[in-house]
């Protein structure tokens, strides 16, 4: 691309980038190229008698575990391609033999899982041998069409309107790599005295190197795919998030470095849950968080970004309740710029409200009738 080409498209580049909560684009105007559902294969649909092209859906998000090969060959009949959802740092079985994997907080106790989402120690050998296996397993033995992590943060509950952020993980095995990998001397002091240094005058080191240690799962996380499943998109469900929502809470307290991570990736799915997190009568915040996730990474939805951006918006009830009148509201704001696709959160529940279902029939068909979009 010469110079002069480059120097013509930033100016359009910065308008796709600035579109988000203001996008005037028509639906039959919107490159959404992925219409999705998490949660499953909807059967209820297929039980009917009607397909999954009847109500626009393209893309289905099914639990690792819960995948079934006859499950993913139904969909491929459909013409509905598979992605598998994989938990990362939320394995709270492996901490029944394996103690010393719980996140440890600033008195050097054991910190308590909030609202009973328990993380794990992001340092643990085993732990990461064991995630790094099953990731493995399930891309050799499945043929999707990608994985997504999802918990990958340190332990915390943010899934909810006020959230919860406790400070960890400061077992010894943390507090010895950090000091190796920074080249920085903590004091030889009870745990509570090395965490008021890090959590004080050292916070920027210790922020960085907590950021690095996620950044690097991923990392090997995408080494794996590389190697065992190359065809397969990598992408990853993380928290909403603005730099200016609790303090920076994103990088500070979950341990995400967006734009670390963002070249990893292959798609970018923030989870705007607009009724659970007290913005039930603002649903254009689900537009803003997009477009502000594109301005900070500088993805604008045009053909050629090599990453994109399809957030799970959501439809089923969860905290505030979503009614069938705010479906066509909560998509429309789910694609505008720079989305290229979408999916909605979460079958289990959409599923007991059929005039939901409906709505988003008639959304996603409308989006199926943009030649830009087409399956």
């Amino acid at each position: 691309m010469s110079r002069v080409t480059c120097q013509m498209m930033i100016p359009c580049l910065a308008v796709l980038v600035c579109l988000g909560a203001d996008d005037p684009r028509e639906l039959s105007e919107r490159p959404i190229t992925v219409r999705g559902i998490y949660g499953g294969v909807p059967r209820q649909i297929l039980e009917r008698g009607e397909t999954l092209a009847d109500y626009g859906i393209n893309a289905i998000w099914i639990g690792s575990g819960g995948l079934r090969s006859e499950d993913i060959a139904t969909m491929r009949e459909q013409g509905v391609r598979v992605f598998a959802e994989f938990n990362t740092m939320h394995v709270a079985s492996f901490l029944t033999e394996h103690p010393d994997a719980t996140p440890i907080g600033p008195d050097g106790r054991p910190s308590p899982p909030p609202e009973g989402w328990q993380g794990v120690c992001p340092t643990h050998p085993g732990y990461r041998s064991d995630r790094m296996d099953e990731f493995r397993r399930v891309l050799r033995d499945f043929e999707i069409d990608g994985i997504w992590l999802d918990y990958h943060h340190a332990h915390a509950s943010w899934e909810r309107d006020k959230p919860l952020l406790p400070e960890t993980c400061f077992c010894d095995r943390c507090l010895t790599q950090f000091q190796r990998e920074t080249g920085l001397d903590l004091p030889d002091v009870p745990t509570a005295g090395r965490a008021a240094l890090l959590l004080g005058p050292m916070k920027e080191h210790w922020v960085q190197w907590r950021c690095d240690v996620f950044t690097d799962w991923v990392r090997a996380f995408r080494a794996i795919r590389d190697e065992t499943r190359p065809e397969a998109l990598l992408g990853t469900f993380h928290c909403p998030w603005s730099d200016s929502d609790y303090n920076n809470a994103i990088r500070n307290s979950l341990a995400i470095d967006l734009k670390a991570q963002a070249p990893l990736f292959d798609v970018l799915s923030p989870m705007p849950y607009h009724a659970r997190f007290g913005h039930a009568d603002d649903r254009a915040w689900i537009s803003r968080q997009t477009a502000w996730l594109g301005e900070f990474l500088g993805i604008s939805g045009a053909p050629n970004d090599r990453i994109v951006i399809w957030p799970i918006v959501q439809l089923s009830d969860w905290g505030a309740s979503v009614s069938p009148e705010d479906v066509t509201d909560v998509l429309d704001h789910g694609t505008r710029g720079p989305s290229t696709g979408v999916m909605v959160f979460a079958w289990s529940g959409l599923q007991q409200d059929w005039d939901k279902v409906k709505k988003l029939g008639e959304f996603y068909r409308k989006l199926a009738r943009n030649s830009s979009g087409a399956d």
